[in-house]
Parts: C-alpha cells; sequence; structure tokens
C-alpha cells in the first residue's frame, strides 16, 4: 500500500502537463503553427518541472493576482502555498502582439527547442524590485537571484500550458534524471514510507556524506537529489557531480537505501524561500523530509546559516507535508576523531575543520589538495580528474587565440 506523502495542492494527486502519444504527435504540429515567443532557461526548466508534475498542482505560469499573493504571503489566491512565484517574462512587443485567449509556442531560446504551447490570459507588469526584496531577502543586483529577476523582460504572460518536450535532459542524464511519478514508484517498491531528500548543487564532501547517514539512521531510504539545470559560473557541471555520487554511495553508503535523481530546474538562490521550494517539490516527489543544514541553497552573505530552517517555523503547520530534517553545523573534528556538529562536539575551533563546497572548489581548482577528512579519496580523484582537463582546455583556448585559431 502506498504509504508515502501525498502530492502537494488540494487534491493531492500529481498533475503532470506533459503530453504524450496522439496528444504529442498533434500538439507538436499546431506548435509549429503559432507565434514563437523565447523562453529564459529558468523559465524552460520551470515549463518541465510542470510538465513532469514536479510543480503540481501549478497549471501553468502565475498571473498576477497569484505573482502578488506568493510574494507577499507565499500563498496563490486558491490558499495553495508557493513560496517563489513562477512567472514568464516576454518583452513589450511582443506582448502587444499576443491577443487575450490567444494560443503561443513558448520556445527554449538556448536549444530552439518548442517547449510548451500555452494559452494567453493575461498580460501584466509586476515591481521587480519588490519581489526581490521579498524573495530574496535584497534587491542586490549582485545577487544571483535578483539579477534573474532584473533582467525578465517588460511584461510578465500568464496562462495554462501543454508541455511538448523535456528538452535534452533525458538523453543526457539517463536514469539520473526523474519524474516524480518514476521516483514514488521506486520508493514503493522498495517498502519505502519515509524518504529523505538531500539537495544537492555540489560534489559531495564529507559533511554532506554525515547529513545523508544522520537521516538514513533514522528513516527508511535516502532521495540524493541533485540540480541538472542552470548553475552559477565555478559550480561544477552535473555530469561530474554524477560521478561523485556514484562513487561515493558505492564506496560508502549500502546501495539499496540510496536512490540518485536529477531535477530539471535552474538554481535560484533565494535561500530560505527556496529551501520551501524545494519541500514543496519533493513533497511531489514522495519524499516525507528534506534535509536542511547550514545555508541552504544560499549564495554569499546574504542569509544567516540557519535562515532556512527557521522560515519552515513561520508558515502554516498544514502548509506542507515534506518535513524539514534539521541538522546543525557539521564539520570533522580532530579531538572527536570524526565527523560531528555543534550539537555533539564539546572543542573548541582549533580542533575543527570547518567543510564548505566552495572552499574545496577553490582548492582543487587552484591545484592544491584537499585534507584527507574534507572528501574521500574517490571524489578528490574525479575532481582532480575534471580541473586538470578544464585547465587543459583553457590552454588550448588561449594557445589558440595566440595563434589566430581562436575558433
Amino acid at each position: 500500500m502506498d504509504q508515502l506523502v501525498k502530492p502537494h495542492g488540494p487534491d493531492k494527486v500529481l498533475k503532470p502537463l506533459l503530453l504524450e502519444g496522439e496528444e504529442l504527435a498533434a500538439g507538436q504540429q499546431h506548435a509549429a503553427t503559432l507565434k514563437k515567443i523565447p523562453m529564459t532557461s529558468r523559465e524552460t526548466g520551470d515549463t518541465i518541472m510542470m510538465g513532469i508534475g514536479g510543480f503540481t498542482p501549478l497549471d501553468g505560469f502565475m498571473g498576477s493576482a497569484d505573482w502578488k499573493g506568493v510574494v507577499t504571503d507565499m500563498a496563490m489566491t486558491d490558499g495553495t502555498f508557493w513560496p517563489i512565484p513562477v512567472t514568464l517574462s516576454a518583452t513589450q512587443e511582443d506582448a502587444d502582439s499576443i491577443a487575450d485567449g490567444e494560443e503561443i509556442t513558448l520556445v527554449d531560446e538556448e536549444t530552439g527547442t518548442d517547449m510548451a504551447i500555452m494559452t494567453v490570459t493575461e498580460k501584466y507588469t509586476i515591481d521587480k524590485a519588490l519581489e526581490c526584496q521579498e524573495v530574496y531577502c535584497t534587491t542586490d543586483e549582485a545577487h544571483p537571484g535578483v539579477a534573474m529577476v532584473m533582467a525578465q523582460k517588460e511584461v510578465n504572460l500568464a496562462g495554462p500550458i501543454k508541455v511538448l518536450s523535456e528538452s535534452y535532459f533525458p538523453t543526457e542524464f539517463g536514469d539520473i534524471y526523474m519524474r516524480p511519478d518514476e521516483s514514488r514508484k521506486m520508493f514503493i517498491e522498495k517498502g519505502w514510507r519515509t524518504v529523505a531528500a538531500l539537495q544537492l548543487r555540489n560534489p559531495m564532501h564529507r559533511s554532506h556524506e554525515y547529513l545523508a547517514k544522520i537521516a538514513l539512521e533514522v528513516l527508511d531510504g535516502l532521495f540524493i537529489h541533485q540540480l541538472v539545470g542552470g548553475l552559477k559560473p565555478g559550480d561544477i557541471p552535473a555530469d561530474v557531480r554524477v560521478r561523485c555520487i556514484d562513487a561515493l554511495v558505492e564506496n560508502y553508503f549500502i546501495k539499496e537505501s540510496v536512490v540518485q535523481g536529477g531535477y530539471p530546474l535552474d538554481m535560484r538562490y533565494a535561500g530560505p524561500r527556496e529551501a520551501l521550494l524545494h519541500a514543496v517539490f519533493r513533497q511531489n516527489y514522495g519524499c516525507s523530509h528534506l534535509i536542511v543544514g547550514r545555508d541552504h541553497a544560499g549564495v554569499g552573505d546574504y542569509y544567516g546559516p540557519f535562515d532556512a530552517q527557521e522560515i519552515f517555523l513561520k508558515i502554516p503547520q498544514d502548509a506542507l507535508e515534506t518535513q524539514p530534517l534539521n541538522i546543525d553545523w557539521t564539520f570533522h573534528c580532530y579531538k572527536c576523531q570524526g565527523m560531528v556538529s555543534m550539537k555533539t562536539c564539546p572543542h573548541g575551533k582549533d580542533d575543527r575543520l570547518m567543510l564548505s563546497g566552495t572552499v574545496l572548489r577553490k582548492t582543487l581548482s587552484e591545484g592544491g589538495d584537499p585534507p584527507a577528512e574534507f572528501s574521500r579519496p574517490e571524489i578528490v580523484a574525479i575532481l582532480k580528474d575534471y580541473y586538470s582537463n578544464l585547465e587543459e582546455k583553457v590552454e588550448v583556448k588561449l594557445h589558440g587565440a595566440a595563434t589566430g585559431d581562436a575558433k
């Protein structure tokens, strides 16, 4: 019997918008006849998540009332909890050329793929500064999420969509790319009732491993669920992270207790609000808990280290079925001789090695060797190989530029 948490929303059933079979073929033919509107990488990722049911119960891009409700109160007009607006922008020229009720084709501007057919029900403008301040807690355009909002075009288009494509994600990432109905089926087959989602956008170091194993001590299974959409410059690409996770699970976990998956969103770096969004769509994927550690989904110094944990205390108790599994700051203690947290280690800062993906990336990108306590040797070897190849590509590019062969 299915004992997993129910999907998000009043109906508590998955609501995928992706067409299949004859409907898909007819939709693709129809899309070719419609006015085309380009979408950014973020908007394309949101479209795919609606397509596969990850953004259940959304049926399309939000209108002005839902945008305002989500930004200021984290709720849509029907009362459904939602923490970050899901919107589509267009140029004023394109918006003016679209009639109310008209169907348009939404196109991934990076690949040229027809992604969805949208029936436009509303055209509206937003207060971008308000969205940035409420959702990202800052209007500083050095924040990548704020920059993303401020770069949106002049007019938002709202309306229901029918999704035509998952873009390159199924072919590029294979079994790693997973739909919510697939993860739910897998969890049920394994007999899991309680499942912890581990959000990842960096290779797993020892701190991530420690968080994961804490979860496995108290829950049935672990879903290592990493982002395979867009990141900021300098972040490790998804295929490298997949290799790292494979190596870690192969050597340091009971393999039957772990499932690895990927989802197609871009990072918004919205800290606390994004932690709530992570919980929303992990509920759709069937996870009872979301591991929330230090600076979840943060960037720079815009958020406190545990703001993402505290925000769960500020939302209605019935907003989510998926609950946070809060874990304190973790690190290696030389006196304890292992991984510990602020709640368990009595020793001082001189005995502690703080672990961070940022520090690991910086050390390896500069050709250094991280301490053995920082990351498993198998992971370090994969990352060293990645950075070595990266340097070789840069050298080749520079050499080509110097010799007139930059192309």
